[in-house]
This record gives C-alpha cells, sequence and structure tokens, in this order.
C-alpha cells in the first residue's frame, strides 16, 4: 500500500555517530538585505574546504572503509528468476520484493527582480526552490504480504522558486506500508546481479547458483568510524552549480566579483555534501521492522532547493543574474522480505500431516491434500485454549526434502517465516518406513542439531492411527520417542485426521510456545 503524504518527521540517522559539521548553511530568510547577505557570504570565507576529488561507489575514500560482501547479501535468490526452478503461487500471498526508490530533486531557485509601476528593474527577489520528496517506510498491523507493493516509488520533485520571493512548493514524500515483520535491505539491481551471475555460471557450468551467491563478492563503501555498520549510498554528481539568465556562463567566469563569490559556495556546495553522506546511509543488516510503527522511517532523503538570487545582492553584486540549482535526489534499489511472526513453526516432510494439525488446532484453513507440496505459502493459525485461556500463533510452511538445503524441493526460502519462532514443532509421518531416519533429515536440512536446539523443540508423531496394532509401528515411535529424550525434546503420538490427542498436543504447543529459560 502506498500513500502520499505531505510532510513527516526528519529522520534519524542511522546509528551513533558525529554530526558532520557544516559549513553555516544557515541561510539568511526570505527578504535579506545586502548587509545580511554579506555576512553570511562572510561566514563562508574563513570555511572554504580543500579539494578532496571525486567519490566514486566501490572505492574507498578518506571517510569511508572498503568491505567485500557477499552477493547473496544483497540479492534474493527468487529474483534470479531464470535460474529458479520453484516459482509458485498460491492465493495471492507475497514474502519478497525488490523495489525501485528514488527520492526527489530539490527545486532550482528563481532568477527574478522587483518590478513596479516606478521602476523598470528593482531588488533581486527570486526564491528558493522546494525540497525533493523523501521515501518513508512504515510496518503497521492488519497487513499480511507484500503483494499489494509497486516495483518502483519515487518522490515528487521539488518546484522552482518564483518572483517575489517565492519558494517553490517541496515535493510530496512517498509512505510505504509494510506488514509488521518485514525486513528492508539495501540490494543490487536484479539485472546486475543477473549480468554477475552470468559471468560466473560462464567460466564454471559446473557450479549452482546458492555456491556462486555465497563465493561470489561485491565491494561496498561504509562510513569510517560507525558504530554500525552502515552502506554508504551516493547521489548523481551534480551537472552544473549554477544557473544563469541573460548573461552566460562564460561572461560571468570572467568578473573577479563572480570568482570570489563562487570560491564562497563552494563551501556552502560541500556543507551540503557533508551532510547529504551523513544522512545517506544504510544498515549493512538492513531494517528489521518487527514491530507496529507510529512513526515512519526514511530510507531516502529528498534533495534540497536551490537558492535564488535574492541572497546575492550585496553592495558590489547590485543585479545577480544567477542563482543555484536544487540538489539532486537518490535512487537505490530495496528488497522487502516478509518474515513471519508466529509463536511456533510446524517442520516436516512433505505430506507429513502439518495441514492437517494446524486446521485441526486452529482457525486456521489451510489446503489440504494427498499429494506432496499441497503447502506452497505460509500459513498462520492462532490458537486459543478456550475463553480467557491463552493464546498463540503457529506457522505450517512448504514441506522440506533431503536436499532442500542445495535447492531442491521448494528449497528453504520458506524457513524465513519461522526464524523468529520461540520454538520448532517437528511433524513425523509414523506411517513411514523410517521416520527417526526423517527427523534426523530435517535437522541437518534446517541447519543442524546445534541451530536446532536454540529452540524450544516438539516432535509429533502423526497419523499413528496407522497399524497402532502392529509391534513395528510402536517400535518406530519408540525410537524416536528415546532420541527425543536424549536431547530433553518432548514426543507425543497423535492421530490428526481423527482428533486423537489433540488436546494433549495444544497443551504441548503452549508449553513450547513459551519463552524458553534462557530468554526470561
Amino acid at each position: 500500500m502506498t500513500i502520499v503524504r505531505s510532510s513527516f518527521l526528519r529522520r534519524q540517522p542511522w546509528g551513533r555517530g558525529r554530526f558532520p559539521r557544516l559549513y553555516s548553511t544557515k541561510v539568511p530568510d526570505n527578504a535579506p538585505r545586502a548587509a545580511d547577505n554579506e555576512q553570511w557570504l562572510e561566514t563562508l570565507r574563513h570555511t572554504t574546504p580543500a579539494k578532496q576529488g571525486r567519490q566514486w561507489p566501490g572505492r574507498g575514500t578518506s571517510q569511508t572503509d572498503l568491505i567485500e560482501v557477499p552477493l547473496g547479501d544483497v540479492t534474493s535468490i527468487n529474483y534470479l528468476q531464470r535460474y529458479n526452478k520453484h516459482k509458485h503461487s498460491q492465493g495471492n500471498f507475497v514474502d519478497v520484493r525488490i523495489v525501485k526508490c528514488r527520492s526527489g530533486a530539490g527545486g532550482s531557485g528563481a532568477v527574478s527582480f522587483f518590478r513596479d509601476a516606478g521602476r523598470s528593474i528593482g531588488p533581486p527577489d527570486g526564491g528558493d526552490g522546494g525540497a525533493g520528496g523523501s521515501i518513508y517506510v512504515q510496518a503497521v498491523a492488519g497487513l499480511g504480504s507484500l503483494a499489494k507493493m509497486k516495483t518502483t516509488y519515487i518522490g515528487e520533485d521539488g518546484e522552482a522558486g518564483a518572483a517575489r520571493q517565492l519558494d517553490g512548493v517541496n515535493g510530496k514524500d512517498i509512505l510505504i506500508q509494510v506488514p509488521v515483520g518485514t525486513v528492508v535491505k539495501w540490494c543490487l539491481p536484479p539485472q546486475k546481479v543477473r549480468e554477475l551471475v552470468e559471468k560466473e555460471l560462464w567460466k564454471d557450468q559446473g557450479t549452482t547458483l546458492r555456491s556462486i551467491l555465497a563465493s561470489k563478492t561485491i565491494p561496498l563503501n561504509s562510513p569510517c568510524g560507525s558504530n554500525e555498520k552502515t552502506i554508504q549510498l551516493y547521489r548523481h554528481q551534480m551537472a552544473e552549480s549554477w544557473l544563469f539568465k541573460d548573461k552566460s556562463k562564460e561572461y560571468h567566469e570572467t568578473k573577479d566579483w563572480f570568482k570570489i563569490l563562487h570560491k564562497k559556495m563552494e563551501a556552502y556546495d560541500h556543507s551540503l555534501k557533508q551532510s547529504e553522506m551523513f544522512y545517506d546511509r544504510f544498515p549493512l543488516n538492513g531494517l528489521d521492522l518487527e514491530q507496529p510503527m507510529s512513526k515512519p522511517v526514511c530510507l531516502l532523503k529528498g534533495g534540497k532547493g536551490g537558492l535564488g538570487n535574492m541572497h546575492f545582492l550585496t553592495n558590489v553584486i547590485r543585479n545577480p543574474r544567477f542563482s543555484k540549482p536544487g540538489r539532486n535526489g537518490l535512487e537505490q534499489y530495496f528488497l522487502f522480505e516478509l518474515k513471519s511472526i508466529a509463536d511456533l513453526g510446524l517442520i516436516g516432510l512433505p505430506n507429513a500431516g502439518k495441514s492437517t494439525i494446524l486446521n485441526k488446532i486452529s482457525n486456521a484453513k489451510p489446503k489440504i491434500g494427498h499429494w506432496q507440496f499441497t503447502t506452497l505459502n505460509p500459513t498462520i493459525g492462532t490458537v486459543s485454549l478456550g475463553f480467557g485461556q491463552d493464546v498463540f500463533t503457529v506457522a505450517d510452511i512448504p514441506g522440506i526434502i533431503e536436499g532442500a538445503s542445495l535447492d531442491k524441493g521448494m528449497g528453504l526460502e520458506f524457513l524465513r517465516h519461522i526464524e523468529r519462532s520461540k520454538g520448532w514443532v517437528f511433524v513425523l509421518n509414523l506411517a513411514n518406513e523410517n521416520p527417526l531416519n526423517e527427523l534426523r533429515l530435517l535437522i541437518d536440512e534446517v541447519g543442524g542439531l546445534e541451530k536446532v536446539k536454540t529452540k524450544n523443540v516438539l516432535i509429533v508423531c502423526n497419523k499413528a492411527d496407522i497399524d497402532f496394532d502392529n509391534s513395528k509401528s510402536l517400535a518406530k515411535y519408540l525410537q524416536v520417542e528415546q532420541f527425543s529424550k536424549g536431547q530433553e525434546w518432548d514426543c507425543l503420538p497423535i492421530s490428526a485426521l481423527k482428533e486423537e490427542n489433540i488436546e494433549v498436543l495444544k497443551q504441548k504447543l503452549l508449553q513450547c510456545a513459551r519463552p524458553s529459560h534462557d530468554e526470561k
């Protein structure tokens, strides 16, 4: 969802750091006298900075360090479409989006002179340009998908200043509203990523996409001295530093008074550049919008408006026929990744009965079938133990098969939806030949035993009603139970289809959903 608003709170810079020294950007207000302008310009005389040369992304400077980041950290495998064999859709659920955002450019200052019936030309009265619109993001309750997001968000440019000291209107800001649990990361343009991947595949056709994303690194600039690792973003260089009217640029460059003014204004331009460098940063690990937000956060700040010619009236310069252009906006790509917030996550092989369990214990109505990969997208259900009793949420994700960590089957892309969960519930099918081996397989595929032990764990043996009087079926359950006790995990046999042990399961799930002793 996109909402256009005219103004928001001032953006707070990422992390903590010393605010850059500004070379007197406090320009005199409208209707400045020549004395006011001269006083302001005089403050710029003693702060003219030394030239530092042009700054380029991907190269270290005196203000930034060069860091190497894996390609997989700045893109999504879902957007490498020609290589992605597992594109599925179910309903209107979208959990990954890459969007292009561009903040608005500032409006140019005006070149104008006061006129009335008594005189044909008076003092300069050209107003300042309006500021460009910024891009904001806000997590709100009630949204459950990124499906309604656009592919491009563009802030409005500020309007140019006008005669009679009228400032241009600020460009409208853009507000992007996303579901709670969304993580926003800076990313490379998808086309550039595809070019890098194709280049690596051409070098070694036997390599896999995931190995390329893990091994290939790209250089990024990170500001020096920052407590939090951030990425330095860059705006396009200004094409011109002045706008001229009636008299050409060449004419002004021959005048000594303009050379002196230009030298002073270099300090002003440098100050604006320093301010942009300070605010144009983004956390390397992204923004985790895990709570509803009352105030939005700025992704990209709009450009500042240019100065009108009224600011250049001095005792020497009586008819300034020039003004300052507005500053450029900022264009970047961002990866929006929805990580559902559920207390528990159901993990199992395809057709283990996870969806049936969720249907029996909660208000969710997931798609249920006898074929594999019935569930193509995560489903979250709310479990209530009765009126006035505890309530918790459970997420069902697509089934995991052997080799899922190598992108087989549905892969592991959906594990993001249970990363935040307090507990993981492994659902096994007792009707299968060796449930214990399936449990070990699932543990290996989701990251190994050490990772699993960071969560509360419950083992659920489903379809216990099939051949329940057969000694082999009981032996399979006892093997799983013995392994679970060795890890200090609870183990419970159920039949979701016949609703046997469902109430006991709810109580076990509640215990698993509570914070562990380490978190208390």
